[in-house]
């Protein structure tokens, strides 16, 4: 019996759900500081926070990205799936917690 190789997409997906909100993090913190050092804050019509904007939107395309990656890897019949259900578990709740940080962000606002 030939033992079963994981999935390069489920291997694929589960580093980018880890990468996602590991760098959705640093962005906050970023956005944060640049808030903190401007005086009267950060200007929303500024470069920096069009920029932060956009990396934003980025990171939650990865982790749609890696939940569908995810999907994809449970779908192979011939492939382990413990990194694709890794991915797709990961990628889920890390897409949810970023949408939950930007709602509250908006509503702190």
């Amino acid at each position: 019996m030939e033992q079963q190789k994981h999935s390069g997409i489920g291997i694929a997906s589960f580093i980018l759900s880890l990468f996602g909100p590991a760098c959705f993090l640093l962005l906050v913190i970023a956005a944060s500081a640049l808030e903190a050092s401007t005086p009267g804050g950060l200007d929303e019509n500024s470069t920096a926070a069009g920029i932060l904007g956009v990396l934003l939107i980025a990171v939650l395309i990865i982790s749609i990205v890696s939940f569908f990656l995810g999907v994809g890897a449970l779908l192979q019949t011939d492939r382990k799936k413990v990194f694709s259900v890794l991915g797709l578990v990961f990628s889920a709740g890390g897409f949810f917690l970023e949408i939950l940080l930007l709602l509250l962000g908006l509503v702190a606002s």
